[in-house]
């Protein structure tokens, strides 16, 4: 299967066209390491939205930042998500890697999960919420589950692609969205370790009385987004980097239980700016790979 996942990769790979493309200073985005968990959000427009060329860009940046899970959305093509997985394993000659793709969104735009399967043992991915008529406002993409275990450590993650789009009406939808996540994680998950991530197409800063994150931000006590420094501060990479509808809008959420491990020295949350060292930068990066930049958590865990 291995060799059969590699051989496919190549033929993606030969799709290439000779002509240049831009150069990335890959080894400048090095972020994870053996001694933590790193957790990366990351919306791949449209993916592929430039063929073999944006299979090759994520392998790399991927491969570079190193993370142990990646929390991928609008993945729209199976062959070139499997294609991907094995590019990055083609790469990583130390760890083995392993994915899944859901496959129910109308419009293809599903999500998914890529992780070092030598260091993450997952022992369930499903959808919640998954009934659409029921639920198709507030999750027009459902959310994605995975149970795991990193070392000794049991993790739950959520991973998440809320509403579109400005306007009271789809405001209503997000909030409705964070409303029955939390209700879940209560519910269901009273005491373990969740993170929930994903491009959640809003900024944590609003008034509370607009603020569709309001049933996390209002119990401190149980909940924190790692990233909210990044979302507060108007001079920090924001995910979200277009002049007319900038902003950070990509999260990780946190449960209680892990608030001693985010505290915990050699912890820290950075976005991604490929643009900086990829040429042709935000206008290169927009066209071959993604309109969003990667959000990443290190967790130092003992």
């Amino acid at each position: 299967m291995k060799k059969l996942m590699v051989l496919f990769c190549c033929l993606w790979a030969l799709v290439l066209v000779a002509g240049d493309i831009p150069a990335v200073q890959y080894d400048t985005l090095a972020f994870g390491d053996d001694a933590s968990l790193e957790i990366m959000t990351w919306n791949l427009e449209h993916f592929p939205k430039h063929g073999a060329e944006t299979i090759q860009y994520a392998a790399n940046v991927i491969f570079a930042v190193q993370p142990d899970i990646v929390a991928l959305q609008e993945i729209e093509s199976d062959s070139a998500f499997t294609a991907l997985v094995a590019q990055i394993q083609v790469l990583d000659r130390m760890h083995t890697w392993a994915g899944f793709r859901s496959n129910t969104n109308s419009w293809k735009q599903n999500l998914a999960y890529i992780y070092k399967s030598s260091e993450v043992f997952v022992t369930g991915i499903y959808q919640i919420y998954a009934d659409d008529e029921l639920y198709h406002a507030p999750f027009p993409r459902k959310p994605l589950l995975m149970k795991a275990r990193y070392h000794d450590t049991d993790l739950v993650l959520i991973n998440n692609h809320y509403k579109a789009m400005s306007g009271e009406k789809n405001e209503v939808r997000r909030r409705q969205a964070s409303q029955l996540l939390a209700e879940y994680i209560h519910t269901n998950l009273p005491h373990d370790n969740v993170l929930l991530m994903g491009d959640l197409n809003d900024i944590l800063t609003d008034v509370p009385e607009k603020n569709v994150f309001s049933p996390f931000l209002d119990a401190p006590d149980q909940y924190r987004f790692a990233d909210f420094a990044i979302a507060a501060d108007s001079t920090a990479n924001w995910s979200y980097p277009y002049w007319k509808h900038r902003g950070h809008i990509d999260h990780i959420l946190i449960s209680n239980e892990l608030f001693d491990e985010a505290d915990n020295p050699g912890s820290e949350v950075r976005t991604v700016v490929i643009d900086d060292v990829m040429e042709g930068g935000e206008n290169a990066r927009y066209k071959y790979i993604t309109d969003h930049r990667p959000v990443v958590l290190k967790l130092a865990i003992p």
